[in-house]
C-alpha cells in the first residue's frame, strides 16, 4: 500500500514527458536529505515568504524543483577548450517536449556557470590564487524533475526518457534519420520515460518510508563564533582596495567595481545539514542547492539574473544594501534613507544601463525598457534596491546567446563591465568559483532561469568558502562598505554552527 504522500499519484495518458501528480501534502523537503548526496544533485528552492516588498506588488516566489543523476554532464576548467559552443550544441539538440499548465522546468540543462567561465567569451583575467578549485562551468542533463507549484499547492514527476546518444547525436545523425526511425525513437524515449518515472516513484517511496538521517535544526538565532571566520583581506588591506578601486574610477578607468572578501569557516556539518539551516536562517526567493564533484554550492540569493519566457526576458539587477534591524520603524527609516541616497542610487542605474547594454545585444531594437527602477525590497537581514529590465529576445538569438551576451550579471562586476573585471582580477586575492556566477536552468518547455550566485557558500577542501562585496563607486568610503559586507554575511554566518553546536 502507497503512504499518504503518494497514494494520490495519477498518470495520464502515454505520451512525453511522462507526468505522476504528487499528493497534496508531498514536500521536497520530506525526501531532499535523501537526494542530497546523489550525483548532480539540485535544489532550484524558491522558498515561500523569502520576501517582503515595500510599497511594491513583488510576487512570492512559486516554484521549486529537485533532480539528481543527470544521464550527461560538461564540466571545464579554467584553460580547457572552450566549453561555451558544446553548450550551444546541448542547447539545440535538446528535445522541445513540454506539457502545458505545469512548472516550467520539465527537463533539460541545468546546474553551475561560475564566474570564472566568463574568461572564454573576453580577456578580463584570473585572480593568481585559485586555492580551493572548482570548475568553471558543470552543468548536466536532467531526464527527471520533481517540481512545486506553491501558489496551486501541487506537486508534480515529470520525466523525459533523455538518452545522451539520441539527443546528442551528431546534426548529421538527425538529418539522416527518416520518419520511421524518428517514430521509434521516440517510443524508445517513452519507455526510457515511463520506467525511470516508475524507478523515482518507487524510491521516493522507500524515502518516505525511512527515517532522515539529517540532523535535526535547532535554534540558532545568534551568528557563529567570528572568532572562526578568517578573510582573504585584512581589515586594512580591504579598505586599501577600496581606496584603490576609488582612485581608479576617479581616474576614468571605470565607473563601478564589484570589489569582494572571501571569508572563510571550516566545514563541520555536511552541506546537507548546513543548507536545512540556510534556507531558514536566511530565506530568498533563488536559493539552490547543488551536489558536485567534489564540491558542493549552497546559496540563499535574492537575485534574478536571467529570466526567458518564450521569447520574453527579464534580469533584476541589485544594487544598494541597508540592514534590517528588527524595528519596524526603523526598518521603514532605512529603506526610506536608501531610497534618497544618491550614491546608491547612482550605482543601481549604472548596473541598469550597463544590463540594458548586454540585452539589447541580442533582443528587439527598442524592446529592452525598465520596467521598474530602484525599489526596494526586503529581505531576512537586508533592504535592496532592486530594478528591473526586460526585453524581447531576437528570433535569431536563443537562450546561449543571451547567457553570452550578458555573463556575468552587471550587478556584481561593475560597469564597464570587461575593465570592471580585469581590475577584480588584480585585486581580488582568490578566485570567486561559484560566487558572482549563475546557477540555473534552461527547461524543454522553453523557459529558462538563472540567479546570481550572492549569499552563497562554495564547501570544498573541508572549508566553507563565504564571498562578500559590494559596488564601489566614487563616492565610496572604504570603512562603510567593508561594514556592509559584514551586513550581507549575516544571514549565512547566522546559519553557521557555533563551537557549542559542531
Amino acid at each position: 500500500m502507497l503512504p499518504a504522500s503518494l497514494s494520490n499519484m495519477t498518470r495520464s495518458t502515454p505520451s512525453l514527458p511522462v507526468i505522476r501528480r504528487l499528493s497534496d501534502d508531498f514536500s521536497i523537503e520530506r525526501v531532499f536529505s535523501h537526494f542530497a548526496s546523489r550525483a548532480g544533485c539540485l535544489w532550484f528552492d524558491s522558498v515561500p515568504k523569502s520576501t517582503s516588498p515595500v510599497d511594491v506588488d513583488v510576487p512570492p516566489p512559486r516554484y521549486s524543483f529537485l533532480m539528481s543523476d543527470p544521464i550527461a554532464t560538461l564540466v571545464a576548467n579554467v584553460g580547457d577548450p572552450d566549453p561555451w559552443p558544446v553548450l550551444q550544441q546541448w542547447y539545440r539538440q535538446l528535445p522541445s517536449t513540454q506539457a502545458a499548465n505545469l512548472p516550467p522546468m520539465q527537463g533539460g540543462i541545468a546546474g553551475l556557470i561560475g564566474y570564472e567561465a566568463a574568461t572564454w567569451l573576453e580577456q578580463v583575467g584570473v585572480s593568481q590564487r585559485n586555492d580551493l578549485p572548482t570548475p568553471a562551468i558543470s552543468l548536466g542533463l536532467y531526464d527527471w524533475t520533481i517540481a512545486m507549484d506553491h501558489a496551486e499547492g501541487t506537486s508534480w514527476l515529470i520525466c523525459q526518457g533523455f538518452s545522451d546518444e539520441a539527443c546528442f547525436g551528431t546534426e548529421q545523425d538527425r538529418l539522416e534519420r527518416d520518419r520511421l526511425e524518428q517514430d521509434r525513437l521516440e517510443q524508445d524515449r517513452l519507455g526510457r520515460a515511463t520506467v525511470r518515472a516508475d524507478e523515482i516513484e518507487a524510491q521516493i517511496q522507500t524515502m518516505l518510508e525511512t527515517p532522515s538521517e539529517a540532523t535535526p535544526l535547532d535554534d540558532h538565532v545568534s551568528p557563529c563564533d567570528r572568532e572562526r571566520v578568517t578573510s582573504n583581506f585584512s581589515s586594512q588591506e580591504f579598505r586599501a582596495a577600496v581606496a584603490d578601486v576609488v582612485n581608479r574610477i576617479r581616474s576614468g578607468d571605470s565607473f563601478q567595481v564589484n570589489l569582494a572578501q572571501r571569508l572563510l569557516h571550516p566545514a563541520v556539518l555536511s552541506s546537507a545539514d548546513l543548507y536545512r539551516r540556510l534556507r531558514v536562517a536566511n530565506p530568498a526567493p533563488y536559493s539552490v542547492f547543488y551536489h558536485g564533484d567534489p564540491f558542493d554550492v549552497l546559496s540563499s540569493s535574492p537575485e534574478l539574473f536571467l529570466k526567458l519566457d518564450g521569447r520574453n526576458v527579464q534580469t533584476r539587477p541589485i544594487k544598494g544594501t541597508v540592514p534590517r534591524t528588527g524595528d519596524a520603524g526603523e526598518d521603514q527609516r532605512l529603506a526610506e534613507s536608501l531610497q534618497r541616497s544618491l550614491k546608491d542610487r547612482a550605482e543601481n542605474i549604472m548596473i541598469v544601463d550597463l544590463m540594458r547594454n548586454d540585452l539589447s545585444r541580442v533582443c528587439r531594437d527598442d524592446s529592452v525598457e525598465v520596467r521598474k527602477l530602484c525599489q526596494v525590497e526586503r529581505y531576512q537581514f537586508v533592504q535592496h534596491l532592486v530594478s528591473i529590465v526586460e526585453g524581447t529576445l531576437r528570433d535569431d538569438c536563443n537562450v546561449i546567446d543571451l547567457l553570452k551576451a550578458c555573463f556575468p550579471g552587471g550587478s556584481v562586476t561593475g560597469a564597464p563591465k570587461i575593465e570592471a573585471m580585469r581590475t577584480i582580477a588584480e585585486l581580488e586575492p582568490d578566485r570567486r568559483g561559484p560566487y558572482c556566477g549563475s546557477m540555473g536552468y534552461i527547461s524543454c518547455s522553453g523557459h529558462a532561469e538563472f540567479n546570481i550566485l550572492i549569499r552563497t557558500v562554495t564547501a570544498t577542501g573541508g572549508q566553507w568558502q563565504i564571498p562578500v562585496g559590494g559596488g564601489i563607486t566614487a563616492r565610496s568610503n572604504p570603512e562603510s562598505e567593508e561594514a556592509e559586507t559584514w551586513t550581507k554575511a549575516e544571514g549565512i554566518l547566522r546559519a553557521l554552527p557555533s563551537s557549542q553546536q559542531d
